[in-house]
């Protein structure tokens, strides 16, 4: 059966009038009178008459007309679904106009003439070829008018159905209809940190490997082996070591991936509850019902004929019983169901249901808001649409209620309900500011039905990066409905009205972006605008890229010169012999064999030890129980940890736990600060307990100019506790009344507790410590304010709010105007004598100038501030009615100003009420640091790194946590440049950057974002010049994307090492911006750390990770890198002597298994034994961390360093190949001179090894021993290489003893001299 509830809108205007005809047709109210606001037509008075016994006052529904008629408006061909159905339809319209005119016997067959004028043209189509909704033949009944639910399956100008998805794309704004089946084709909702896909994978892996030369190197020579003339020993012996590089790597990428996609997975599988929409009535309705209602009837002469036993009534009261005996409106038919849904299957349209703490999946528009204790009573609006059509069957009928009837009593409740339409977010995971944001539902929305979403449509604008702007329209539509599409194809006709339709506009304050968190006790409907790559967050996002240590590059460098060196040598020994062909071979291909022969000089096992390292490094630092949950990500990369010179950090939830405190008050004369508070929990205690104890009497109201009142011993309290006592109650008294705080009730184990909800943390501490004092708010609404005594629990406060002046970023500070409520709560004193009051609290640089004249404002400010808190300076004013009339006035005057608004209110303020307030007292909340953040910045200062802190925060916060973090120690001046004009000149933003030019080294910087902006826009390079030569540099009102860009231009610039730091979502861009990126997991969410490439769980862990874990990493790399180029750069040097020695012939010294397995087998172990050395253990690295300050300059792998071991090489090359030579007596490559010359290579890379160790481990030694082991258990197997009875000879022992000798003692010798004259840094800490 049709849905009925499509078609039934009361009180419809008519989409079209003909005047001409205005006296024939046939109207609505005619049809059906309960959608008429006067009496009954002359219709219903005949259905009356006419109906017969038990059908007294019945009149016919409209809606069982639109549901004969409206049933097969669906397909794109807007056919009806069946003949009969549709005839049946033109028959009840006809017959019904029939009986207006004629009064004909319903029992009767129709004339004829009737049946030969049909009331539309073609009674299989609903719409004309052309689109038109005119009715383009008229007959006999010409004058009935096509209703708008008759006229077309849709209209043009409504955009809600069919293609929505197609023609509304990510680029330009879109249209959303709630409840549309199917959604939109928007991307999907996905998180993802994933750097490759799986047609991306082998590419961009390969293309980064093989940007390296040293790889391409690999390639080409192993490439080269494939052509038979240039072959030199066994193909593998180039392949396979290759092959197993790029395995390794690439393996590593690959799980490295595979572990940020399992992340992503557990955040799209998170579940979230969404409205569905479906129409009970057609669930309820199968073919039994169908045939019931629409009886079987026959097709004469192009009309219809019914059996003479049924009356077109009876037809539709049968199918009124099989749809339960329902009158309501067309919302009674829909049923909204609650399912769970992940976030990666949300889509545009989706209407989500929200609670308290829960993380925003998508960028959402707020629809409707209610506390949470009253979320039944809401909840019920939505879900009650069966029970109110009453029982099916039962034949009880309900009274149809209008959509207006309706839509009035949703308002009536969302009014009732306190604080319904508003709700708080938390946005510091999208742009890092700590205050809640007020959010609001449209009035429109708010007022709904929860059923009626599906009558609504959104119009947003297209996807911006911009969190703080947003533009878009809201439309309902009483007539328009969205669920009509249903999976199976079928469907009702969607309508539109343009004289019902109703618009307002969506703003910023009605919406809420991905990945912020629903602060408010309160539930949400929202629906879904924009998801995954078009959120917010995700525009603000840069994408992941490839990250590449400063290490590769170094040592890409060094095999460079190692390659000029390579083919200097083969073309030194080509052009020794005048490139002149030998053996049958071409000059070139000579030198191409000795470029080959020396392509040991770049080993390939560079790679393999480096990488393999790498994940020791990293293995060792998941293992680390000092620093627990720490997870490596990117563990490409671990070296760098120990080269860093600027660490960006964020501030909310990083250097803070975003948990405000009120630390500390001052009251003019004496400040109360931590035990000190136990006296102003008395006094006030004192001041608000003066009521009778008698707890059946009602108790007295206080206001401001009440009686102090002391406690039973107060006559002997001296003048001056009292004037304190009431300085210290009246400071209290305004910061429990001036703010902009609800209390909300709460339950969790059965235990229902007070919590509060205000834009600004800072306030909600200030809340709670009042109540901590003995004074805590109760209530508030918009309206009034309810202060009670703990103590007691008694009010003691009642107030009506008369104004709010909120706090602005501009203003810094806030007000409030209150009238007291006076005498007790039994007794109402009249309006006009009670007391106004002006509160006003905000920073001293703006309060200063508005209070009234002292001598104390100032010092105390200052003293406040160097502890780090964040000060709020208090005051107040009283008003009497006049005043407060006369004020009223002028601001309603000036807030209906067309230009310059806000400016005009603010100087009506400025000129009646921000005068001579009289100064109560300044307060000093803290922002919680995280722990041991103090100590963490100095070590890290200490170790020569640089600190930025950017924030979204405000100015005045980021200072005062600056300062707090000992960031900005207290001999450094803090020099803010603030609120620059976008017309700046060059000369003026040089003047602004000229103290920090002249005092470098004890300035720190406070830029804003504009200002911030406007320097990396015109003067960039000025700014950034000066900017990395200081020592702190704080940004405030960073947005996300500034953040990255200060993280590159730091990067570009200085060419040194940056990490960035954070645990908000917001921070997500600078982290990937970073060379590298540590994510903390915050309480919000874990979106930078599944995009860092350190995830940890606590800052202070960020100085082990560096000091200790980024130093040992890059130091043991450095060194191994350096042992592995010696490794084959004496091998090559060998080679040389030999090739020289044979007059300059391209032949191999080793082949096969002496070459493989010297890299292999035979000094492996050993070298790679080098990743656990070190040199201090942690306590010395933290007690001094300018040993990581050296890392910084590159001094432990620099082109002195590699020159130096080029030497070496070259010296134990030419010792081992030529004394070999010398004392065997052979140059031809005899067995006897191989074993010589082989055995003293192993052996001196063995001790080599030993003396590099600083500090001893027992895998060390095993694998000194165990390899020397297998090389002397493997010499029995070499006999094709070595001459085994000379090996087992004294004259091959002495030989290998001797030559041994020769080449490690003078540099071992060269080493300690150079330790002796000029001692490491590591071991004057030692003391050796």
């Amino acid at each position: 059966m049709s849905r009925a509830h499509h078609y039934h809108q009361p009180n419809a205007p008519d989409p079209q009038s003909d005047e001409s005809d205005s006296d024939l047709e046939l109207e609505l109210r005619e049809l059906d009178p309960h959608t008429s606001d006067g009496g009954h037509g002359r219709s219903g008075a005949q259905y009356s008459s006419q109906a017969g016994q038990g059908r007294i006052e019945r009149q016919i529904p409209l809606r069982s007309l639109r549901v004969g008629r409206s049933t097969g408006v669906e397909r794109e061909s807007h056919k009806f679904r069946d003949d009969d159905e549709s005839a049946y339809a033109e028959e009840s319209l006809r017959g019904l106009n029939n009986e207006n005119t004629t009064s004909e016997d319903s029992h009767g067959s129709f004339s004829a003439v009737e049946d030969e004028t049909p009331l539309l043209s073609n009674k299989t189509s609903l719409t004309p070829p052309n689109g038109t909704h005119e009715n383009t033949q008229r007959g006999t009944f010409s004058p009935l008018r096509l209703f708008s639910f008759m006229r077309g399956g849709f209209d043009s100008s409504n955009p809600q159905r069919g293609d929505t998805g197609g023609r509304h794309g990510g680029g330009s704004s879109r249209t959303i209809s709630i409840g549309q089946y199917p959604p939109p084709r928007f991307p999907p909702n996905a998180v993802s940190n994933a750097k490759y896909t799986a047609w991306s994978f082998l590419p961009r892996t390969l293309y980064n490997e093989f940007s390296f030369f040293y790889n391409l190197y690999f390639l080409l020579v192993a490439l080269s082996q494939i052509i038979p003339f240039l072959r030199i020993g066994y193909l593998s012996t180039y392949i396979d070591p290759l092959a197993f590089v790029l395995t390794i790597t690439l393996g590593k990428e690959a799980l490295d991936d595979i572990g940020r996609r399992r992340r992503d997975s557990e955040a799209n599988k998170e579940e979230y509850t969404v409205l569905r929409f479906h129409d009970s009535m057609q669930d309820r309705s199968g073919g039994a019902k169908r045939a019931k209602a629409f009886p079987a009837r026959s097709k004469k002469n192009n009309g219809i004929s019914l059996s003479s036993k049924r009356t077109r009534l009876d037809a539709i009261e049968e199918e009124e019983e099989s749809m339960g005996g329902d009158r309501t409106d067309s919302l009674s038919n829909i049923e909204v169901d609650e399912v769970r849904i992940r976030s990666r299957d949300l889509k545009v349209g989706d209407v989500l249901k929200l609670s308290k703490d829960q993380r925003i999946p998508a960028d959402l528009v707020i629809l409707k808001s209610y506390p949470t204790e009253s979320a039944a009573t809401a909840s019920d609006l939505g879900t009650s649409g069966a029970h109110a059509r009453g029982t099916p069957g039962s034949g009880k009928r309900t009274e149809p209620k209008t959509n207006q009837s309706e839509s009035t009593e949703s308002s009536n409740i969302s009014r009732d309900i306190e604080g319904a339409g508003e709700t708080f977010i938390r946005t510091d995971q999208l742009d890092g500011e700590t205050d809640w944001k007020l959010r609001l539902a449209s009035p429109f929305t708010q007022s709904l039905d929860p059923r009626s979403f599906t009558q609504i449509r959104l119009v947003a604008a297209k996807p911006d990066r911009k969190v703080n702007e947003f533009f878009g329209t809201v439309e309902y539509s009483p007539q328009r409905m969205s669920v009509s599409a249903a999976p199976n194809g079928s469907g009702t006709q969607s309508q539109k009205d343009d004289k019902s339709i109703q618009n307002a506009p969506l703003t910023i304050d009605n919406t809420a972006w991905a990945n912020t968190v629903l602060a408010s006790n309160a539930t949400v409907l929202a629906v879904v605008v924009y998801t995954g790559a078009q959120t917010r967050q995700a525009l603000s996002t840069s994408a992941s890229r490839s990250k590449n240590g400063l290490l590769d590059y170094e040592i890409n460098n060094l095999t460079k010169i190692l390659f000029a060196l390579t083919l200097t040598l083969s073309v030194v020994l080509v052009a020794l012999e005048g490139f002149e062909p030998r053996d049958n071979e071409k000059w070139y291909v000579a030198m191409m064999k000795f470029l080959i022969l020396f392509s040991t000089i770049i080993p390939i096992s560079l790679r393999v030890n480096l990488d393999m390292g790498k994940s020791v490094y990293a293995r060792f630092i998941e293992r680390d129980q000092g620093i627990p949950g720490t997870v490596v990500r990117t563990s490409t990369i671990p070296e760098e940890l120990g080269r860093i010179e600027y660490l960006l950090s964020d501030k909310t939830g990083t250097l803070t736990q975003n948990e405000m405190e009120l630390r500390k008050i001052h009251v003019g004369t004496v400040s109360y600060a931590n035990e000190a508070m136990d006296e102003v929990t008395s006094y006030i205690r004192q001041s608000f307990s003066a009521a009778s104890s008698d707890v059946m009497q009602p108790s007295s109201l206080f206001t401001p100019s009440s009686t102090y009142h002391t406690s039973s011993a107060g006559a002997s309290t001296t003048r001056t506790r009292r004037e304190i006592g009431s300085r210290v109650r009246d400071l209290v008294l305004a910061l429990a009344l001036c703010h902009n705080v609800t209390p909300t009730t709460e339950e969790a184990d059965e235990h229902s507790f007070t919590t509060y909800q205000a834009s600004s943390p800072d306030e909600i501490a200030i809340v709670r410590w009042t109540e901590s004092v003995g004074l805590r708010l109760m209530h508030r609404d918009r309206h009034s304010m309810t202060l009670q005594a703990v103590d007691t629990s008694r009010v003691v406060v009642r107030v009506r709010i008369l104004d709010v002046f909120p706090f602005t970023s501009d203003g810094k500070r806030m007000g409030i105007i209150l009238q007291f409520s006076q005498g007790n709560e039994s007794t109402a004193v009249p309006a006009d004598s009670r007391e106004i009051w002006f509160y006003q609290k905000g920073a001293d640089t703006v309060m200063t100038s508005i209070v009234a004249a002292n001598d104390w404002l100032d010092e105390e400010t200052a003293n406040m501030a160097r502890e780090g808190l964040r000060t709020l300076v208090v005051g107040r004013k009283k008003l009497s009615s006049q005043q407060y009339q006369e004020f009223s006035s002028r601001y309603k005057q000036a807030s209906l100003s067309i230009q310059h608004r806000d400016s005009s209110m603010a100087r009506v303020i400025k000129d009646h009420l921000e005068r001579d307030l009289e100064l109560l007292g300044v307060t000093g909340v803290e922002d919680r640091l995280q722990k041991d953040v103090k100590p963490s910045l100095e070590l890290l200062r200490n170790a020569g790194i640089k600190i930025w802190m950017l924030t979204g925060d405000k100015v005045e916060t980021a200072r005062c946590v600056a300062v707090s973090a000992k960031l900005v120690s207290r001999t450094q001046y803090i020099h803010t440049i603030t609120n620059l004009p976008i017309d700046l000149s060059a000369s003026a933003a040089t003047d602004a950057l000229s103290l920090l030019r002249s005092k470098p080294d004890s300035t720190a910087l406070l830029i804003d974002g504009n200002s911030l902006s406007h320097f990396l826009t015109y003067h960039q390079e000025a700014f950034i010049s000066l900017a990395v030569l200081l020592p702190a540099v704080i940004a405030c009102r960073c947005s996300p994307t500034q953040k990255a860009d200060v993280a590159k231009l730091i990067r570009q610039f200085t060419r040194k090492r940056v990490a960035c730091i954070g645990d908000g979502g917001n921070d997500v861009s600078m982290i990937q911006a970073a060379d590298i990126g540590v994510g903390i997991v915050g309480k919000e969410g874990r979106q930078a750390s599944l995009a860092a490439d350190f995830s940890i769980t606590q800052f202070h862990h960020l100085t082990k990770l560096l000091v200790w874990h980024g130093r040992n990493s890059y130091k043991r790399s450095a060194k191994l890198a350096q042992f592995v180029i010696h490794r084959g750069l004496i091998i090559s040097v060998c080679q040389t002597v030999y090739s020289i020695s044979t007059h300059f012939q391209p032949h191999a010294l080793y082949r096969d298994w002496l070459l493989v397995g010297y890299a292999t087998v035979y000094t492996m172990a050993p070298v790679f034994s080098l990743v656990l050395d070190r040199d201090v253990d942690e306590a010395l690295a933290n007690l001094y961390p300018e040993l990581y300050k050296e890392l910084t300059s590159g001094a432990t792998l620099s082109y002195r360093t590699f020159f130096i071991w080029v030497a070496v090489s070259i010296y134990q090359g030419s010792i081992i190949q030529g004394l070999s030579q010398i004392l065997v007596g052979s140059v031809d490559p005899s067995q006897r001179m191989v074993s010589v010359s082989f055995t003293v290579l192993v052996i001196n890379e063995l001790i080599m090894v030993a003396f590099e160790v600083v500090t001893w481990h027992w895998i060390m030694t095993a694998s000194l021993l165990g390899t020397f082991a297998m090389y002397a258990g493997s010499v029995p197997f070499l006999g094709d290489y070595f001459d085994l009875g000379y090996v087992w000879s004294w004259g091959f022992v002495w030989r290998v003893v001797a030559i041994s000798a020769i080449s490690l003692v003078p540099p071992y010798s060269m080493k300690i001299l150079r330790r002796t004259l000029k001692p490491p840094s590591y071991r004057k800490v030692q003391g050796i």
